[in-house]
């Protein structure tokens, strides 16, 4: 079950080529290995996991990333190689070592990713058995089976482009991502993989991936866990112009369709989250602090009280009161407001004048729903986006591994 609609159209980025495979890895015949290859002169940078059980390709990732460029990214889904010791290092290790003797490069030319199953050795030889026929069916246009092939528990992929001009240039952004549930952030808590064809240094590609990812992938949770896995990558292919490192204006406009590219992903996410049939958005505003705004936005998106109400279209504002309480945050509850879309719930720390119970089912029983929060103490404001708690998500999680 997923909430709103979602896009399968892209465009090709240049000097990138993709290829998926079903490699036997998961426990049906769908796509479960992806290999990106990126062009000579590619820069490659990436945010990961922050979970002390970081993966083995968590961990070889970071490795080659510190040694020099990458050429290949090699994904596959259905095993996470996590919590496999010395053993899921090799593993990830000799994947690397096959796809760099295919594509003719050195080992630290490749950056191992994994999702799936924590705690499971890596059946390494179907991944290896597959990649000669991978190398053959690399192209510039197999975003969307990619997008496919790196999905788990999700039931639709997420993809999506941008295209803007720098310099009278034609600059193209593609992304995908995937995740459903172990879903909070910690960095960015899924896989993403987004491309451009932009040339920009990578001291200052880093700087913009992790500015965008704080309010994207940083933004959203599903169920308040973090997971082993977490990677997000970044590829400038530079084939589109001269270098924009001086170019500040253009540098602001690639900003803000990085940063908008990432929050659709990042909220394609919530909307597929595990057994979903409810979006919504927790905005905090008029607050002292960043960390006070985030840190009740993230206390009403995560509490299970909150989204089982949510997911029985149950307008009980007492859970948000709740919620809001249980903060360690500085707050005066006699200024606080509530409302759910444009409805006030509470007003000045108690129950709105003109608050009706059937007014509040009426706001509840919607498919995108915004929950908002006026602390009326400052100027600071975040904002937050999670799904509700269905029968479904129990469904799902006892299930994954029966």
């Amino acid at each position: 079950m997923a909430v709103g609609h979602y896009q399968t159209s892209f465009s090709a980025v240049n000097g990138i080529r993709v290829a998926s495979a079903n490699a036997g890895i998961g426990s049906d015949d769908s796509p479960d290995l992806v290999l990106f290859e990126l062009c000579p002169g590619s820069t490659s940078v990436g945010v990961f996991t922050q979970s002390h059980f970081s993966a083995a390709p968590v961990q070889v990732a970071r490795a080659h990333l510190i040694e020099g460029p990458a050429r290949y990214l090699l994904v596959n889904s259905g095993n996470a190689n996590a919590a496999t010791g010395a053993q899921g290092l090799r593993d990830a290790r000799a994947c690397c070592q096959a796809v760099a003797v295919q594509g003719k490069v050195k080992p630290q030319q490749v950056l191992p990713f994994s999702t799936g199953v924590i705690g499971e050795a890596l059946p390494t030889e179907p991944i290896m058995n597959a990649l000669p026929d991978m190398f053959a069916g690399l192209h510039e246009d197999h975003w969307l089976d990619a997008a496919r092939g790196i999905m788990t528990t999700d039931t639709r992929p997420k993809i999506a482009s941008r295209q803007l001009k720098l310099c009278g240039q034609l600059v193209t952004l593609t992304g995908i991502a995937k995740g459903a549930g172990m879903i909070q952030p910690n960095m960015a808590t899924m896989l993403s993989f987004i491309a451009t064809d932009a040339q920009i240094s990578e001291p200052l590609l880093q700087e913009m991936l992790s500015s965008s990812v704080t309010s994207s992938f940083n933004r959203i949770t599903v169920d308040s866990d973090t997971s082993t896995n977490d990677a997000c990558m970044l590829i400038a292919s530079g084939q589109a112009g001269d270098l924009l490192d001086d170019c500040q204006q253009e540098l602001a406009d690639f900003q803000d369709a990085l940063t908008d590219l990432m929050l659709e992903l990042a909220q394609g996410l919530v909307r597929d989250g595990e057994g979903a049939t409810k979006f919504v958005t927790v905005h905090v505003e008029q607050g002292e602090s960043e960390q006070q705004c985030l840190a009740i936005a993230f206390s009403i998106a995560n509490s299970p009280l909150i989204k089982t109400a949510l997911f029985a279209s149950d307008a009980n504002w007492g859970r948000i009161v709740m919620a809001i309480g249980k903060t360690d945050v500085q707050l005066d509850v006699e200024s606080l407001d509530i409302y759910i879309n444009d409805l006030c719930l509470m007003r000045s720390g108690t129950k709105a004048i003109e608050y009706e119970e059937a007014d509040g089912a009426n706001a509840m029983a919607l498919d995108d729903i915004v929950i908002r929060v006026v602390l009326n103490c400052g100027a600071c404001s975040e904002t937050v986006w999670t799904s509700d708690l269905s029968l479904d998500y129990v469904k799902i999680n006892a299930e994954y591994r029966t």
